[in-house]
């Protein structure tokens, strides 16, 4: 795939890896890199194959969040300007037809935690330490932090990390729903996304696109809303060749081969 400053990406497949690769700045974020993340998903979703990624990070932290010599440089004006294009670049993650997994080590604060919050899965080393610092430096979050992370975890627990503050480690993190799950360390988690993204990949591509749909729609739409859609996706689904093959598949004791259609 093409090359980017501040990401390295690569695909095997029908998986893809955007590695966070500014380690001696501990990965951390700013319109450059937001607008390279829009270049690579220009990229990813222009190659239906790819039907997986995996976000990680070079070096022993995720992010540690927004590069706070930007912060210098806002006003009311550029915020206005900028900030809804940095919130349709998360808001992609959740739309794109890829399922998005995070697999995140060490800390993950602000700006690269707003990010995680639009992935689809979230994996975490033990060494993984989570923040939402905004309200610190008198700002809230506004990358979608408020409206994502009280889906996940309840807007009791959100008001208790974007109000006050708190960091919690992996542990916390998969306790209260943020994470899926904990892997001892980096290579088991890099191993263990590499399965699940593998797994995921290996399923007829229409049923994974629309469940991954109608998952999100739940989270803002009615249970009447939400079944229509399921109505709608099974019709769809059982009238592709994919459907019929994972079926004769199973019944044939054999490994399936989906085109797709």
């Amino acid at each position: 795939m093409e090359e980017y400053k501040y990401f390295r990406v690569t695909s095997n497949g029908p998986i893809a890896t955007m590695t966070l690769n500014q380690p001696e700045k501990m990965n951390t974020l700013g319109y450059e890199p937001w607008m390279e993340i829009q270049k690579i998903q220009d990229d990813i979703e222009d190659n239906p194959e790819i039907r997986v990624l995996i976000i990680n990070a070079e070096g022993p932290n995720f992010s540690a969040g927004i590069d706070l010599k930007e912060l210098k440089s806002f006003d009311s004006k550029s915020v206005i300007t900028n900030i809804p294009k940095i919130q349709r670049t998360y808001t992609r993650f959740q739309e794109m037809n890829a399922v998005v997994i995070a697999a995140v080590n060490g800390i993950c604060y602000g700006a690269g935690f707003e990010m995680i919050t639009a992935c689809d899965i979230r994996l975490a080393s033990a060494d993984a330490r989570f923040a939402i610092p905004e309200a610190r430096f008198g700002l809230a979050p506004d990358m979608g932090g408020t409206q994502r992370l009280p889906r996940l975890i309840g807007p009791g627990q959100a008001k208790r990390l974007i109000l006050a503050c708190e960091e919690i480690d992996a542990r916390e993190a998969l306790q209260i729903g943020f994470i899926e799950l904990v892997e001892e360390d980096y290579e088991g988690l890099q191993a263990r996304a590499m399965k699940l993204a593998k797994r995921i990949a290996n399923n007829p591509p229409w049923a994974v696109r629309f469940g991954k749909k109608a998952i999100n729609a739940a989270a803002d739409s009615s249970i009447a809303g939400g079944l229509l859609l399921e109505q709608i996706q099974t019709a769809f689904c059982c009238g592709t060749q994919d459907q019929d093959e994972a079926v004769a598949a199973f019944f044939e004791k054999r490994k399936p081969v989906f085109q797709d259609r």
